[in-house]
């Protein structure tokens, strides 16, 4: 989304990549391998700081398998905090995505303007699902929610359904789930402090979304978790939300014929 890519919590590997230019050997760096453990789910994540902090990947991971306990899951982080259209020529993306048979791509980090008045291409975002899809994966995108403040939700699911009307891929209602925990439950505080990243309550909504469009199971069916920094209740309100968005905007409408 909004945040430059050398920020955040990948900035010292992409330094090591020289990723964002600037003197560096001449010649690159072999592409690293990413840990890509054996599970009969395997979610593979390419995003930038959003998809990082408050790691959804782990929170995404944990309730789909909490939902499905007959299988073993998995999730990955790509290397490196990239826009969509930086990861179609990246190798580090390109060798994660060969690793082997992934069963679900999220795609997050389509570039767009801060005040919504520049028009950037989606033909990286567009050739990623694509790619996903020719590797046997379903495609998901992971539209970002909206800044703290700012009206802008329509904007960015818009964004990410014009990707999937031209390359068929889920794309979870995130923005919605915000928008409507924001008018429901006020007092929980979805953003960090600079009102654009998640706090670790706008990652679990995020994450419950995502989940609920990976597994199609519903929100309400995932567990309580112990291990963030949201209590229980707040997880109970923040899972109704979820799943009253999901109903409402199906994640899978734009990939009917996915499992």
């Amino acid at each position: 989304m909004r945040p430059l890519p050398c920020r955040g919590l990948f900035s010292a590997f992409l330094l090591f990549l020289a990723a964002c230019g600037g003197g560096g050997p001449s010649a690159a760096p072999a592409a690293p391998t990413v840990a890509v453990p054996a599970a009969d789910v395997t979610l593979l994540f390419m995003g930038n700081s959003h998809t990082a902090v408050n790691d959804v990947p782990g929170l995404v991971a944990a309730m789909v398998r909490a939902v499905r306990p007959d299988k073993s899951v998995a999730a990955t982080n790509a290397p490196g905090s990239l826009f969509l259209d930086e990861r179609v020529s990246d190798a580090a993306t390109r060798q994660a995505l060969a690793e082997r048979r992934w069963s679900f791509v999220v795609l997050q980090a389509q570039r767009s303007s801060s005040s919504w008045t520049i028009e950037h291409p989606i033909d990286g975002a567009v050739s990623l699902v694509r790619s996903a899809r020719e590797a046997g994966a379903v495609p998901v995108l992971f539209p970002e929610w909206p800044r703290r403040g700012i009206v802008e939700s329509h904007l960015l699911f818009g964004l990410y359904v014009s990707i999937a009307r031209q390359a068929p891929a889920c794309v979870a209602p995130i923005p919605q789930a915000f928008d409507l925990a924001a008018t429901r439950h006020p007092s929980i505080a979805l953003h960090a402090a600079d009102g654009n990243h998640s706090s670790p309550a706008g990652a679990y909504l995020a994450a419950l979304v995502l989940a609920a469009t990976i597994s199609g199971v519903s929100p309400t069916a995932s567990p309580t978790l112990g291990t963030i920094d949201v209590g229980a209740e707040d997880q109970a309100r923040l899972r109704a939300v979820a799943a009253e968005t999901v109903a409402a905007y199906p994640p899978r409408q734009y990939c009917p014929a996915d499992p």
